[in-house]
């Protein structure tokens, strides 16, 4: 049976853009009330605004998610405008390509920091009260780079791997708690992720799109159809489960594949 929606709680972080705004959207347009975290305040507001002008709830909170304390501020602001927190859509997130040795150490801390530490921080943050209300979903936005790693972006391809280990982990964990754990795992999307990656050589950005580009609308709306209709893993793009099966049976068949399909990005 379908789980609604109607006046339940919502985070999303990641808000300000792409996947993360258009699920913040989807989520409103069922009748959920919708906390917006990101770090650009002005997209928020407006996001809000146009959220709550058009009959929904929404509740715009500037988060760097990288930062434990601005999460633990936002649920509690959270709590303190609707009294609880039923789903946590971590979506905050960027990439990078180029070859893992152009990456400087402050490059990679940052990467960890948003795209993996801030997912521990917003469970750590939600799960408690999700225990007390004994319920409650958690919905971590990966990526099919987390279940096959691709060329020129390692250290992101690791922080999506461990928002996976961790989403598996949790749903055993969670079993019987009345709290669900699940991973999204898009393809490529058409959002302004690209233009906030890191890219060494400018000459690199106009190859970064390549394969199957979906929607951060489709994808939004199979978050919220996971939200209603729980699931372990959702593949926005069901061909990438093939993906998935193949590196499970030949992983050296499909390295070959990926080095002979992706862009040739060398600039040696």
């Amino acid at each position: 049976m379908a789980v609604s929606l109607r006046d339940r709680v919502v985070i999303v972080t990641g808000a300000s853009a792409g996947i993360g705004q258009e699920s913040a959207r989807a989520f409103a347009r069922e009748g959920a009330r919708v906390a917006l975290a990101a770090r650009r305040a002005d997209r928020l507001e407006a996001l809000a605004n146009q959220i709550n002008e058009n009959g929904g709830e929404a509740l715009a909170v500037p988060t760097d998610v990288s930062d434990p304390a601005r999460v633990e501020a936002l649920v509690a602001r959270t709590l303190k405008r609707w009294g609880r927190l039923d789903i946590l859509v971590n979506n905050a997130g960027f990439g990078h390509v180029c070859r893992f040795e152009e990456l400087t150490e402050d490059e990679i801390h940052r990467l960890v920091e948003v795209n993996l530490l801030g997912t521990l921080y917003g469970i750590q943050a939600a799960l408690p009260i999700m225990r007390r209300q004994k319920s409650g979903h958690l919905i971590t936005v990966s990526s099919i780079v987390g279940k096959r790693g691709t060329p020129r972006n390692a250290v992101y391809v690791a922080t999506k791997f461990a928002q996976v280990g961790l989403t598996e982990s949790l749903r055993v964990e969670l079993a019987g708690s009345g709290i669900q754990a699940s991973v999204i795992c898009p393809v490529g999307t058409d959002t302004e992720f690209v233009e906030a990656m890191i890219v060494k050589n400018p000459a690199f950005r106009r190859h970064v799109r390549y394969g199957p580009i979906q929607s951060a609308a489709h994808v939004a709306e199979l978050i919220v159809r996971c939200a209603k209709h729980p699931r372990p893993e959702v593949y926005p793009y069901l061909p990438a489960r093939l993906l998935v099966v193949m590196n499970a049976l030949a992983p050296r068949l499909v390295d070959r594949l990926l080095a002979r399909f992706s862009p040739k990005l060398s600039v040696d």
